[in-house]
């Protein structure tokens, strides 16, 4: 993946530069949150690992800039800091839009860990994103068709690629449309049978 590094300290940046490399990921630097911001306008960053407190413009600044953006890829914001994560702190993080945590000194294995969920929701956060630009849907049955020409139906096929599963109700609109008339049909049908049987009955 294309990483972005943020942290105003250069040796703690080289070491996260070279933490990042050796587990195979591509690494853009930055010192600060506005350098980091151009840097990010230029496209092809997924993850963003950042220090907390920083001159010009702090990590939970930048990412509420990142979550700002209208109909960018989705962006996964780990931050750095070497304050204790306390209630308080990992409230203000979450609600600038950060996605985990990582404490300094930073362990390799726990970086590891938090870019392989950091490579699963992004991948989750893709198919979706794909999944809402086109689909192949049939008008009739809204069946959807997959890339190998095979009809499904569009529960199976978001099953299959997100692990989504569904219940199912009834909207509003449908329940007016379709439901009520339904209803109001079935009510005029055993109105228009009830009479039959009094009157079969006289005959006898």
């Amino acid at each position: 993946m294309n990483i972005l590094t943020v942290e105003d300290d250069s040796v703690a940046r080289k070491i996260l530069r070279q933490l990042l490399r050796k587990l195979n990921h591509e690494v853009i630097e930055a010192a600060d949150g506005e350098e980091a911001w151009l840097r990010l306008q230029s496209g092809g960053v997924r993850v963003i690992v950042s220090d907390w407190t920083m001159p010009h413009l702090d990590g939970l600044e930048l990412c509420r800039r990142v979550r700002g953006r209208i109909g960018a890829d989705y962006v996964y914001f780990i931050l750095l800091t070497g304050n204790t994560a306390s209630e308080e702190n990992q409230r203000a993080a979450a609600e600038a839009g950060v996605d985990d945590f990582l404490t300094k000194p930073m362990d390799p294995q726990e970086l590891w860990m938090r870019l392989r969920v950091a490579e699963r929701i992004l991948r989750y956060a893709t198919q979706v994103r794909q999944l809402e630009a086109f689909l192949p849907i049939c008008s009739y049955c809204k069946k959807i068709r997959d890339d190998k020409n095979y009809w499904q139906q569009i529960e199976a096929y978001i099953n299959e690629r997100t692990g989504t599963d569904f219940s199912h109700s009834v909207c509003p609109d449908c329940y007016q449309r379709v439901i009520l008339p339904e209803l109001e049909k079935m009510r005029a049908e055993r109105a228009a049978a009830a009479p039959s049987a009094p009157h079969a009955q006289r005959t006898r």
